[in-house]
């Protein structure tokens, strides 16, 4: 870690902790670990699902489709989800027992209703940013240190993209928790960021 290093926090929010509308398996036990790690890094940013209420990838919002179906939403496939992380609700809030003193800045994400946005750094289709890459640079990162929550879907997109925008990336293990709903989704996961060019260490290493 240098001086050029960054924490990037993904979606420590409630809607995926356990109890929550979309809850990570054991997600509050990367709280812990988020606190311990931001007190050593020069920059810490977090982002934050914000969903509108009637965002695409709620099965919600189509009717006749139930949690898990897949459909279109801006021309990609996209699974459904239940209602979650939406905008200004207690769910879209952070973990109550996550240090947010320590983050620097926040980054919203899945805010237009017509894409999803598993990246903390542009939506599925890449049309929009959510300004963390132009943040980082202004701030001179050269390294990311990724974790968070989900380590199958939104650290694998936020640490690929990372990767394909010339980051040293690399993926704190204990501080992500998976969906993992086929069982392999995780292990799947960390092989891409691998193929990517991300390295996978433990906090510990730091």
């Amino acid at each position: 870690m240098t001086t050029k290093s960054a924490l990037v926090l993904v979606d420590l929010q409630n809607d995926f902790m356990p109890g929550g509308s979309l809850a990570v398996p054991d997600g509050d036990a990367v709280v812990k670990v988020a606190n311990q790690l931001s007190s050593i890094f020069p920059v810490v940013v977090a982002t934050q699902d914000w969903h509108p209420a009637n965002h695409g990838s709620f099965a919600a919002s189509h009717p006749g489709k139930k949690i898990g179906d897949m459909t279109t939403l801006g021309g990609l496939p996209q699974m459904l989800w239940p209602v979650h992380c939406v905008q200004g609700t207690h769910g879209a809030g952070f973990h109550p027992d996550l240090d947010t003193t320590k983050i620097t800045a926040v980054f919203h994400k899945g805010t237009d209703a017509s894409i999803e946005s598993y990246s903390g750094f542009f939506d599925n289709a890449k049309k929009r940013a959510t300004g963390l890459n132009d943040f980082l640079r202004q701030k001179g990162i050269t390294d990311v240190y990724v974790g968070g929550l989900a380590t199958d879907y939104c650290v694998l997109y936020t640490v690929l993209a990372a990767c394909e925008l010339g980051y040293k990336t690399f993926v704190i293990k204990d501080l992500c928790r998976g969906i993992d709903a086929d069982k392999n989704d995780c292990i799947a996961a960390y092989t891409d960021m691998i193929k990517a060019g991300a390295t996978i260490i433990l906090s510990k290493d730091l």
